[in-house]
């Protein structure tokens, strides 16, 4: 790697660090924000809810613009909107406010997303590209186990969820900085068609397809992870060092993802990982005190390849589809788990209601409720089994064919 692309890759993983960050305390803070501000769990899930609408707008934009404005600028601007998200929040007076910070974080992490991806494979090419695109996106769980750490020490020390909030303009300079000065690679041949070369290509039944399993690998990792503080509160072990431990396995299973995918090809991890995904989930939500660990280890097992090798499957397999391509399916994810999120909040609402019924109460209740709601988030990766073994005999054919 020249020093000009070691600087680049260091300055986006400080980018994904920061959208881990704001993704994990966020989750530390849901329980004082829903204090603070009188809001319930649907109201909670809006609000989580924009920071997955603004990564898609951003991203989508960010692809159709990504070879004309270049990647800097647009790091420029996810730049400006994470500062703006950030002292927004802090200064937050209400469920409006955080709704509109919430929105201008997930735009800049958006903005990481379009800039950063196609900067990768642009720059590399097979095993390197797929190695680093796994080490790229290793650090956003690695940042989840720090942010979710960094928030569980300081709720122990009482400290406001302003504060933690503030922990998230660190990354963000650093980013700005290792950016500042740097060009980025030159798009390649094939990746740097006309909009309507990279539209024709996404819209063949391939990229359809994965498109259509991105809605579901994202909202099978995202789901469980950023309601965890509530959800597992009660189940007699730490929600954010559950979290930690989950994006910490992720993180060291990404960083070795490059050989993984050499031996297996994307699609047999693809499907590995949602074998996995399905029984962890399971696991969740049913087990309590220490084998809720194990539940987590599981789960961790099963999502921590899905997001890498989704983008590296669309940069491999459907190249003409360009910046735009990776853009697309990435946003999609993350338009998929804006939707769940008050669905979530309100299936945990409802689950509530049921098991008071049933005559629970305290933490009995918040207990059964959780658990309940992690049982119809099974039903997630349950169908990306079947989606992905589907793919995995498609693509084998299509390899004897060429062969």
């Amino acid at each position: 790697m020249s020093s000009n692309n070691t600087r680049l890759f260091y300055a986006s993983c400080f980018a994904l660090i920061t959208t881990a960050f704001s993704f994990s305390i966020r989750a530390g803070i849901l329980p004082q924000l829903g204090d603070d501000f009188n809001l319930n769990a649907q109201e909670l899930g809006f609000i989580n809810s924009m920071w997955f609408v603004g990564f898609p707008i951003s991203m989508v934009i960010g692809g159709l613009v990504y070879h004309s404005l270049g990647g800097k600028r647009i790091m420029q601007f996810a730049f400006l909107a994470h500062m703006a998200g950030i002292i927004f929040t802090i200064y937050a007076t209400g469920y409006n406010s955080l709704l509109l910070s919430t929105l201008l974080i997930g735009i800049g992490n958006g903005c990481t997303e379009a800039a950063c991806n196609p900067m990768i494979a642009d720059a590399y090419e097979g095993k390197k590209m797929n190695t680093l695109l796994n080490r790229f996106h290793m650090w956003f769980p690695g940042g989840i186990v720090l942010g979710s750490l960094i928030s569980k020490f300081m709720t122990d020390m009482s400290l406001g969820w302003q504060a933690q909030i503030w922990i998230i303009v660190i990354p963000t300079l650093i980013y700005a900085y290792l950016f500042a000065g740097q060009s980025f690679p030159k798009p390649k041949e094939e990746a740097s068609s006309s909009i309507s070369e990279n539209f024709k290509a996404m819209l063949s039944p391939l990229f359809l397809f994965m498109m259509f399993c991105m809605a579901f690998t994202a909202i099978s990792e995202f789901g469980p992870q950023q309601w965890t503080s509530l959800i597992l509160s009660n189940s007699g072990a730490q929600p954010m060092l559950i979290l930690a431990l989950i994006t910490g396995l992720m993180a060291i299973g990404r960083y070795f993802g490059g050989e993984m995918v050499h031996k297996l090809d994307q699609t047999g991890v693809l499907l590995g990982s949602a074998v996995m995904t399905t029984i962890g989930v399971y696991l969740l939500s049913t087990s309590t005190g220490s084998m809720v660990y194990v539940a987590a280890i599981t789960f961790a097992i099963g999502v921590c390849y899905f997001w890498p090798n989704m983008i590296g499957f669309v940069a491999e397999k459907i190249p003409a589809s360009g910046a735009l391509g990776m853009s697309m399916v990435g946003a999609v994810g993350m338009f998929s788990t804006a939707i769940f999120q008050p669905i979530i909040g309100g299936w945990i609402d409802a689950s509530r209601v049921t098991q008071e019924a049933n005559g629970l109460s305290g933490n009995a209740l918040e207990l059964a409720a959780g658990q309940q709601t992690i049982t119809y988030m099974v039903s997630f990766p349950g169908l990306l089994v079947v989606l992905f073994t589907v793919l995995y005999f498609w693509q084998k054919k299509n390899k004897a064919s060429v062969a």
